[in-house]
């Protein structure tokens, strides 16, 4: 696959990509079948990556974080989401490279002492609770309430479809604190930790894919946050959320560009081995160019996404970019990830197998971050 590391990216990025790519083949891939079958990461994951420095690139370093950039986030996007178990990837990058940076951006220095060496370390694991029944990419409908009362704000309401719902002792989550106001005004963020009267979990959902990432809704009754735990200012959390889309949009397409490449090198085997007609897979011209067709468009999208990374390192706004790919680099992995299959044929679409696995991991990531129809409507917007 087409290599950009000497051209992008620094020693550190190279380095952290290899320890990561070495912890993730040592202990994530040997194990993530056993997670897979629990619907859970295990705790001392967390801990694990923690300890390494893997859970903190967007956290400093006087907090105990690695403090990476842009292009840290697609090293990391990238590693693991080549792990091939999209569940492992999509909890690990919420507690790490998309919750976390909320607080990194719009705490104060108690709330980040507080909660970021724990985060950072893997002690404490985050979660990201925006998500509404009725709302979906669209924020502005949510309608979970916080009022304030004293010293604390009570909040009242439902969030569904949370990464992490179970795993997860810490979640940023946003409501509406103003109920007259329009737009994205009224909504602020809040840090709120797991248990206490009027806070309760779902029922762990049964996802096609993404089998090692628990996800649940969150229901809130009269639940109590102490004030301190407002991030930034009351009534702009809609605003300091959009402040994040672009890492958060990169970090899923990394994901993607990872995942993308890891079908292609085993469908290449594939194909190289495969006895087919005297011949081998690989011999079929037809074989040949859809191969080397995907392995160009992936090249491209990669290529994308690196200059993306470097331009925001810049201090540059890549907000066209971040709704560009997020829009069409999910697409390219599902369309991909059906083509393997189809090039494995029965066996690719056997339980148990990776490429089956891919195939049905591809398909969330035109879900989450925005769906793909909304970001195609803000590219249009910013043309």
């Amino acid at each position: 696959m087409l290599n950009l590391d000497d051209t992008y990216l620094a020693d550190e990025h190279r380095q952290f990509r290899e320890q990561l790519n070495r912890f993730i083949a040592r202990e994530v891939v040997p194990r993530a079948p056993e997670w897979e079958a629990a619907g859970i990461l295990p705790p001392e994951l967390y801990r694990q990556m923690g300890e390494l420095g893997f859970l903190g690139l967007a956290i400093p370093a006087e907090y105990g974080g690695t403090e990476l950039d842009a292009r840290g986030t697609v090293v990391f996007g990238e590693e693991i989401g080549r792990s091939s178990f999209g569940g492992f990837a999509a909890s690990v990058a919420d507690h790490a490279d998309m919750a976390a940076p909320v607080i990194v951006r719009a705490g104060t220095p108690a709330q980040k002492q507080r909660y970021l060496p724990d985060i950072a370390s893997g002690q404490r694991v985050l979660g990201f609770a925006v998500t509404e029944p009725g709302g979906g990419s669209d924020l502005t409908r949510m309608k979970t309430t916080a009022v304030r009362k004293g010293d604390h704000w009570i909040l009242n309401g439902q969030k569904t479809f949370i990464t992490n719902a179970l795993s997860a002792n810490i979640f940023i989550t946003i409501a509406r604190t103003d109920p007259q106001a329009k737009g994205g005004n009224g909504f602020t963020i809040l840090i709120i930790e797991k248990g206490g009267q009027g806070f309760t979990t779902g029922k762990k959902f049964d996802k096609t894919g993404w089998c090692a990432s628990d996800m649940s809704e969150l229901f809130f009754e009269d639940f109590a946050v102490p004030a301190e735990n407002m991030l930034g200012e009351e009534g702009k959390g809609f605003y300091m959320l959009m402040q994040g889309l672009e890492r958060e949009r990169m970090s899923m397409c990394a994901q993607c560009i990872g995942m993308a490449e890891r079908a292609l090198t085993i469908t290449l085997e594939h194909a190289k081995s495969r006895a087919a007609y005297g011949r081998t897979l690989w011999d079929l011209q037809a074989i040949r160019h859809e191969l080397a067709t995907y392995a160009a468009e992936v090249s491209a999208a990669k290529l994308m996404l690196y200059h993306a990374a470097a331009k925001k390192d810049r201090g540059e706004s890549v907000r066209l970019e971040a709704s560009m790919m997020k829009a069409q680099i999910p697409q390219l992995l599902k369309r991909l990830a059906d083509a393997c299959v189809q090039i494995h044929g029965a066996s690719g679409y056997m339980r148990g197998t990776e490429i089956e696995r891919i195939f049905r991991d591809a398909r969330p990531f035109s879900l989450g971050g925005g769906a793909a129809a909304v970001m195609l409507d803000e590219v249009a917007k910013l043309l």
